[in-house]
This record gives structure tokens, sequence and C-alpha cells, in this order.
């Protein structure tokens, strides 16, 4: 069809702290060479900030060499930690308090900030905007541009107004072809373009298999005399067992507010595990329940993010495009912490481009000397030193692991000569549903538990319902025929928003996808066993609107 067309310099897909840091990069580096350069960010949630969804203790690292003025520019960091307590939680009612010793150093959260991640990407995009980048939300994009020579020359955004079937509504308008002379994808955890390029150039070549968590969060009003802001709460154990990977948090953020949140580690192993109905336990555990007893909910959200870390890092460039942030799988899961980190890998993208350019470069080559800054950076250092945190968790579980991270961080700073590496596949690691003991949840009080449709309400998700799914099946028989069978079709527990559901009838049963209810986590494309099902991007504002996640 015929489509409006845009040149630019270059595109970013994906205004979160990756994107919006590369943007600003490119920017300022421009300025100081007296250059001109047309940048673009386009972001499918219907405002910045309206799908980001993070912790978030936050490092200011990567925006102290960004923005050294931040603090007089207004950025919102507002809350500094405080104090750091850490949990052993080995039964529903029973904790051990870690001393400062025996957890690793890079659990430690002085000088760091919580904030509201939204919040700062929202700061950044205007200071973008005062570079003069341009920024368009509610333009997701949904396929690559790819030149006569098979580089990477932009984007096309997706189409408005097609019916379920694909035909073009009254209100249709096409997708625009946005073309770079390099394009930034910058989507978070398992954007689909970038699972696509990793796949077309097989940039994971000889790396070990990524690896990922679901991380949920919701914010709460509290009682003001339970609240100790600054306060940093981490915790790991209970609810999840000894197979199960993860960690719990809560955040004495500003306004008498707290984050809590539960990851979950995606490598599971039992079908019968509802990650949603684990955190509704977890804040029945009296550590946590003490502050929220008495407050009120307010948001509720989740995301899976990639905690593969250094040994899972596909190669970031390739012929017109660079792979940045959580696209690649930058977050340090040591620090439970990747936005400082995804902001340096744009920064350092954004580098690579303007050498690029003001050399004359037309555009389409692999930025190699990407790899080259990456490999002198603190970025790759960090990294590189905590490259066996997760491995030697699934390797030695949480206790004895835990032990290994400590010593390895605290004594020798991550240069214990081991190079422990875990090549399984997430989804390939559920037992079948007859040799998996069935959990029986509690079912929600509605004053610390709630049930997903009410949470989904509060994420203030919205899809317009009149499109094509968004959620594709390759073959639609085998949630039935194959799922169902082995795994008692997993999609209806490890879905945190009840998009999928398996319905009885005398007629047979019947798999029911939900696609209004899909808060974008990614969980689905990722924890599916039999990874039949593939997200892609729904019409443009589709999905949660987070007013400050």
């Amino acid at each position: 069809m015929e489509r409006e067309s845009m040149e630019f310099d270059v595109v970013i897909v994906g205004a979160g702290p990756a994107g919006l840091s590369t943007a600003c990069q490119l920017m300022k580096l421009a300025q100081e060479k007296e250059q001109e350069l047309m940048v673009c960010v386009v972001e499918k949630g219907s405002e910045v900030g309206a799908h980001i969804l993070s912790g978030a203790v936050f490092e200011p690292r990567a925006l102290n060499e960004l923005f050294p003025d931040w603090q007089e520019q207004g950025a919102p960091l507002n809350t500094a930690v405080t104090g750091d307590d850490i949990y052993l939680f080995n039964g529903e009612n029973s904790a051990v308090k870690l001393p400062g010793f025996s957890v690793p150093k890079t659990m430690h959260n002085e000088n760091n900030f919580i904030v509201s991640m939204g919040n700062v990407c929202r700061w950044l995009a205007e200071q973008a905007e005062q570079l003069g980048v341009e920024i368009f939300p509610g333009f997701p994009a949904q396929e690559i541009i790819y030149n006569e020579d098979g580089s990477v020359g932009g984007v096309i955004t997706g189409d408005m107004g097609l019916d379920r079937d694909g035909n073009p509504k009254d209100s249709f308008m096409p997708g625009m072809e946005l073309k770079a002379k390099y394009t930034v994808f910058s989507e978070g955890c398992r954007g689909h373009l970038g699972k696509e390029l990793i796949a077309k150039f097989v940039l994971d070549a000889d790396k070990s298999p990524q690896h990922y968590g679901l991380g949920f969060k919701e914010i709460w009003d509290i009682d003001p005399d339970k609240h100790q802001e600054g306060l940093v709460v981490h915790s790991a154990g209970w609810p999840l067992d000894k197979d199960t990977n993860g960690g719990g948090y809560l955040y004495h953020a500003e306004n008498n507010q707290v984050f809590v949140g539960l990851i979950v580690d995606l490598n599971y192993s039992n079908p019968h595990l509802s990650p949603f109905d684990e955190f509704q336990r977890y804040k029945h555990h009296p550590k946590i329940a003490q502050y929220l007893e008495g407050g009120k909910r307010v948001s509720y959200g989740a995301r899976a993010m990639a905690k593969g870390g250094f040994n899972s890092l596909p190669k970031m460039t390739m012929p017109g495009a660079l792979l940045v942030g959580c696209d690649a799988g930058t977050i340090n899961f040591a620090k439970i912490k990747g936005n400082h980190t995804a902001m340096k890998s744009g920064m350092l993208a954004a580098e690579a481009i303007v050498e690029a350019l003001s050399a004359g470069d037309e555009g389409g080559k692999d930025l190699t000397s990407f790899a080259d800054k990456f490999k002198n950076s603190w970025l790759y250092d960090e990294l590189y030193n905590t490259r066996n945190f997760g491995p030697a968790m699934h390797k030695f579980g949480t206790f004895w692991g835990g032990a290994y991270n400590t010593i390895d961080q605290n004594f020798f700073g991550g240069k214990l000569p081991f190079n422990f590496k875990d090549d399984s596949l997430d989804h390939e690691q559920l037992k079948l549903a007859k040799d998996a003991p069935v959990i029986n949840y509690p079912k929600p009080d509605n004053k610390l538990s709630f049930d997903k449709l009410s949470s989904v309400f509060l994420s203030n998700t919205n899809h317009e319902e009149e499109q094509p799914c968004h959620l594709k099946l390759a073959d639609s028989s085998i949630p039935i025929s194959v799922n169902l069978v082995k795994y008692a079709e997993p999609a209806q527990r490890y879905c945190p928003a009840g998009v999928y559901e398996v319905e009885h009838s005398e007629a047979g049963d019947k798999f029911v996808i939900n696609a209004q209810n899909c808060v974008h986590c990614k969980t689905c494309d990722i924890k599916d066993p039999s990874q039949n099902i593939t997200w892609v991007t729904p019409e443009g504002t589709g999905g949660p609107n987070y007013p400050n996640m």
C-alpha cells in the first residue's frame, strides 16, 4: 500500500530510559560538533511513561554523566535511600534479617534514590524535546524496513483502524515509513522487533540463552505513622519454594507511598504455579503486611525483565541498527537494577552514531566501534563482574548461590576465576502437570490480596476492541491439544492479567484470548512451553496507562 514517508538521521524505537538517553546524548554530541541531526523517538504508549514499570531504586551514575546538573534541572529524584533491610523469609510468618556483611555489596543502596521511573522518563523526554528531538507517542513501530543490501533502514509504524479480521474500517489510517541512516531499538525486555533482529542477524551466536523474570509492582498509600521515607526492604525465600528463584521488595517512596512487588524467575518448573497469586500471598507476610495494613492500593502492573546478564548479551550492532537497554538485556540483576545500565548503553550508541555521521557516513553500516566503546566502559566492567550472579543462583539454589555471590562480590569484586553458565531455556523447564504438586492458593481478602481483574483495572489498561488480536498463535490447536494435556495450559496462570482462559463445555474445551486485558508484560511470548504465542504491537496507545510507575 502507499504509505507516507519521513526521513531522519536516527530513529529510536521506544521512549524508555535507554531510548531517551540515546536521543539526548545524540543531540548533545551533535551540538558540540556543530552538526545538525534529525532524530525522532516513536513510543507505543499513549504518552511517554505510560508503559514504564520499574521498582525502582535508581542509581544516578549514568544520569550524572548525561545531565550533571540534573538537580538544578528538576529531575524527579526526590527520595534518597536512607536504609536497607534485607530478609530471608523462611516461612509465611517468620523471617531472618541478614547483617550487612552477609549480603552482596551490589545490593547495598547508599547514594541511590527511590523513584517513579515513568516520571523520570517524562523528565528525560522534556530534555530531549528541548534539545530538538521529535517524540511521537501512540505510534508503535510494527515492522522493520530493510534496505536492498539487507541493512536496517528504519521502521513502519502500525496501521490504525483495522477490524478483527485485518480489514480497513472507515477510520483506517496506514502506518508511516520512518526511514533512517541508523535505527536504535530500545523497546524494553523481549521487544518484538529486537527479537526479530537477534534471529535475523544471529546476534546471539555462542551466547547463553536469555533468562527472564516476571516482576510485579503495586503502589500503596499507607498510614503516615508506618511510613519511613527512604527505607528499602528486600527479601528472598517464601512464598517461593526451593525450586523457584526470585525475591520481593518494598520501597518507601515520597508522599506516604510504598512500592511493593515480587519478582518470579520464569525458569520455574511447576506448571500449577501462578506468579500473580504468589505475589498476593507475599503481601500477607508480617514483614510486608505491617506497612500495608490499613492502606489503599492505588496502582498495579507487571512486566517481564531480562536477567541473563553478561553471558546472555547478544551482539548489539548490525548493519544500520543497534540494540540498547533491556532490548539487549543490559540489566545488572546482581543489583536488581537496569535503568542506569540501559541509559549508559544508549549513550554509548549515541557516541558511535555521531562519530560515524560526522565523518560523512551515509548510514547502513555495522557500527563495530560501539563494541569497543562498550568494552572500555564502566558498563562492561559492571556486567562482567556480576556475570556469575544469576547462574550461581540457578546452579546452587537461593541459599548457596547467595553465599557464593556474597563471597564473590564482597571479597573478590566479581573476579573469582569461575564462569558459570546457564544454557537452559526458561520455557523448557516446566514439568508435566501430572508430575507436579497442585498449588491451592487462598482466596483474596480484598484488603491485602486481590484478584486479577480488579488489579488490571488499576493499570488503566485499554485496547480498541475492534482490531486484530496482537497475541498471535502459530497453531491455534496447540493450547488445547498439547498445552492443556501436558501442562494444564499454564497460560491461565503465568499471565498476570487474565488474558488467557480455557472454557470447558459439552462441546469441548476452548482456548480464549482476552487481548483487551493485556498489560504488555511479554510473559506469554517467553514462557509458553510450545513457543506458540508471539506478542506483536497492538494499535497505537493500547495497553496500560501507568501514571507514576
